[in-house]
């Protein structure tokens, strides 16, 4: 079985190359992708959303996993199945690809197709080349980086938040093409819609109590915690009995694991104080409709700054996750803009203390939004999506 399978994937692969000799150009034709085909999400969600309306003489599908396809199908939005026959024709004639993740190593690109990477954060801890050691499955240390590169080189734009990341994806993707620096599209959204009436309506289609504050909990992977490549494990390292006598009467919690994480977490004993929205498509509603934001080293943290709202950082493995798994690009621990605590008990008491008038003011939630955030005005779309169709205009002329 696995010879026939090396096989087929191996023809496939002749099949997809071949597909690019043969096939004309569409310069009509964009195609999406978000977090390996798993989400109509994130900055390729900002950016059809936009191009649907201002550009719409392009045509657009969303390359999805079979597996996530009941959301585009729900949405009625156009899209072809990862891998499959019509995929490789369509990825061959589109005169654009979007994507905020690696796309398979193995896929070559196209003459005459333009490769927009938008990528999915600002980074704290290390990428790519700037890592020390590898801990995911499946590869070392030297072939990830190697891998890396080989895709980034393939990137003819990449979208950087700010300065800061600009800086950083440079060299740690060894990135040499044009970047964008423009903030995330993503983050429009945090604008637009972020109003009393915005969150009402969101909460009423979530199905979420309107009488109780939300917390929005949200961590990242650990390398080396997983079931197999590409399937991290997680679990909730806290004291759920304890958060659930202490704040339920007045909150609820919204779990939000990262897309890599493959865990079907058994909170029932918490029904209706906590609620498990990992698969949901988009965070940036789980963003607007939150009262406050507990974190570890996740990108997230930089996005919902924009919101100017109360962040806890739950950190119970901050030693081994900055001295071993991949280590910070700045000094987190002081420049974080919210608590750091380790303990179910230490985290309670930050979630209390979100409740004085100064806490932003504590830990400088300003400055950091400063820094990071200082492009994001609600018209990121825009400068990206109208840069990379003047240039796609020019090639054709």
């Amino acid at each position: 079985m696995k010879k026939i399978k090396k096989l087929a994937l191996k023809l496939y692969k002749i099949s997809f190359w071949l597909c690019g000799k043969s096939f004309n150009k569409d310069h009509s034709l964009i195609v999406f992708e978000s977090f390996l085909g798993k989400q109509f999400s994130d900055n390729p969600r900002a950016l059809y959303e936009y191009m649907s309306i201002h550009y719409p003489e392009y045509r657009f599908l969303w390359s999805v996993d079979k597996r996530y396809a009941d959301v585009f199908e729900r949405y009625d939005i156009p899209h072809i199945k990862r891998f499959s026959l019509s995929w490789m024709i369509y990825m061959n004639k589109a005169t654009l690809w979007v994507s905020n993740s690696r796309l398979p190593l193995w896929i070559p690109k196209p003459k005459g197709t333009t490769y927009l990477q938008t990528w999915h954060g600002t980074p704290l801890k290390k990428l790519a080349v700037d890592m020390e050691e590898v801990h995911m499955p499946g590869t070392d240390t030297e072939r990830y980086k190697r891998n890396f590169t080989r895709e980034s080189a393939k990137w003819d734009f990449l979208i950087s938040p700010n300065e800061y990341s600009t800086e950083i994806f440079k060299r740690a993707f060894k990135f040499e093409d044009k970047m964008l620096e423009t903030g995330y599209p993503r983050n429009d959204f945090l604008f637009t819609n972020s109003d009393d009436e915005a969150i009402s309506n969101l909460k009423k289609d979530l199905g979420l109590p309107e009488d109780k504050k939300v917390i929005l909990y949200a961590p990242t992977w650990r390398d080396d915690s997983y079931h197999a490549k590409g399937r991290y494990k997680f679990n909730l390292e806290f004291d759920m009995k304890k958060m659930y006598e202490t704040l339920s009467d007045e909150y609820i919690i919204i779990l939000r694991l990262h897309y890599l994480v493959s865990e079907n977490l058994d909170i029932s004993k918490y029904e209706g104080f906590i609620y498990d929205y990992s698969k949901y498509e988009e965070i940036r509603d789980l963003y607007v409709i939150s009262d406050m934001l507990i974190t570890d080293y996740s990108s997230v943290f930089f996005d919902y700054a924009n919101l100017e709202r109360p962040m806890i950082f739950y950190v119970y493995d901050i030693d081994n996750y900055r001295d071993k798994l991949r280590g910070f690009y700045f000094d987190f621990e002081k420049k974080a803009p919210g608590p750091l605590v380790t303990t179910t008990d230490d985290l309670l008491a930050a979630i209390g203390e979100t409740e004085t008038e100064d806490f932003n003011e504590i830990y400088n939630t300003a400055e950091f939004r400063s820094r990071f955030g200082a492009l994001e005005d609600g018209k990121a779309s825009q400068r990206v999506a109208d840069e990379v169709i003047c240039y796609l205009r020019n090639k054709i002329v």
